[in-house]
């Protein structure tokens, strides 16, 4: 039976977030409160548990799960030929409702789902979502709702729709935000914006004038 926890108290929040890191460590899965809804999470590099999460939610792998870090120094560790108006993107919006897709570093022992050689990864600005990232480390983190329904801004909303399949759930009240993040692709040659969300593009394009949209 999953575990639930208001993250609203200080024991609710302690308990919850210990918890939560030793069943990502287990390879289970958990659901986590953030700045825009609710995400499903589980261990970046643990392919069973990122299988886990895609069947949890009845998606299949081509369409690979994102993965959200505590910092943007993580991004050292996890992509390659990072560019300038990526860096520029980070400071402006990390952490925030801005997703960047990259070139990923082709050592990494990940299996995220098919993402010809790139991650989507992000910095959500949600306090739980920082502490448990901090503790386990990157995670691959998708919307916590099936496939097709709508994304949850609530941990109630997110339990109806995935019940067990969840190990621990933690509950930081209603999300800031109804909708997704941004999606920014920045692995060719000018940035485009795949998804438009949180961050519009005309402010998007504050800091990178050249942002086409798709």
């Amino acid at each position: 039976m999953a575990l639930r926890y208001d993250c609203g108290t200080a024991s609710g929040r302690t308990d919850g977030l210990g918890m939560a890191a030793k069943a990502v460590r287990r390879g289970e899965l958990v659901v986590l409160p953030t700045d825009t809804v609710y995400g499903i999470g589980a261990d970046a590099f643990n392919p069973d548990a990122v299988d886990g999460l895609l069947g949890a939610k009845g998606r299949d792998r081509a369409m690979p799960s994102p993965v959200l870090v505590a910092s943007p120094d993580a991004l050292h560790e996890l992509v390659a030929d990072f560019p300038e108006r990526g860096w520029a993107l980070v400071e402006a919006f990390w952490p925030g409702g801005l997703t960047l897709v990259a070139r990923h570093l082709p050592s990494l022992s990940w299996d995220l789902g098919e993402t010809h050689g790139t991650v989507a990864v992000r910095m959500p600005s949600h306090p739980v979502a920082l502490e448990l990232l901090a503790e386990t480390g990157p995670m691959a983190v998708s919307s916590a709702n099936l496939t097709g329904r709508p994304s949850p801004q609530d941990c109630d909303a997110a339990q109806d729709m995935l019940g067990d399949s969840v190990a621990v759930y933690l509950d930081g009240g209603p999300t800031e935000a109804a909708v997704a993040s941004s999606i920014v692709d920045l692995t060719g040659p000018v940035p485009v914006l795949k998804r438009a969300g949180a961050i519009s593009a005309d402010v998007l394009r504050g800091v990178v004038p050249d942002l086409l949209e798709r």
